[in-house]
């Protein structure tokens, strides 16, 4: 899985605007100056973002974005689903279609496989928030067993 720009993008804007003074409002270009991200393209995940609660704009001279929670309470989750980025990892449309990507909707042999994968990178960002980015408080969650792929 390729997680896409417009998921990235948003987190790393949102990780920029976290760490800005909380009662003080951001504008577009300051963030897209900040992060090397177009403008037009941070207005549209912007957009996004506030139709979710996420980020509140404020009008008028000073105006600009403001977080719309404490940054402890948005996790990277919230922020990628905002965006309408998935975390997809089977070719099966569970949610549309009960059963399986396959001829008469059965499951493929792997389908387990990717839909754990899916579950468990879905929990692992559900359970970092902005501000843990902020603070650098991203634990590992798994133990490096020494695997390493072959050559």
């Amino acid at each position: 899985m390729i997680l896409g720009t417009k998921a990235r993008y948003a987190v790393m804007a949102m990780v920029e605007l976290a760490g800005r003074t909380p009662d003080k409002a951001i504008t577009l270009t300051e963030l897209a100056d900040s992060q090397e991200i177009t403008v037009p393209y941070l207005e549209q995940i912007f957009s996004k973002l506030r139709q979710r609660g996420i980020v509140r704009s404020v009008r008028g001279p000073g105006g600009g974005y403001m977080l719309g929670k404490p940054a402890e309470q948005i996790f990277i989750s919230d922020i990628i689903e905002a965006v309408n980025e998935t975390m997809k990892m089977t070719r099966c449309n569970a949610h549309e279609k009960p059963g399986g990507c396959m001829s008469g909707r059965a499951k493929c042999l792997t389908h387990d496989l990717w839909e754990g994968l899916e579950k468990n990178i879905h929990n692992y960002l559900h359970g970092i928030s902005l501000a843990d980015v902020r603070a650098k408080k991203l634990a590992p969650v798994f133990k490096d067993t020494g695997f390493h792929t072959h050559t």
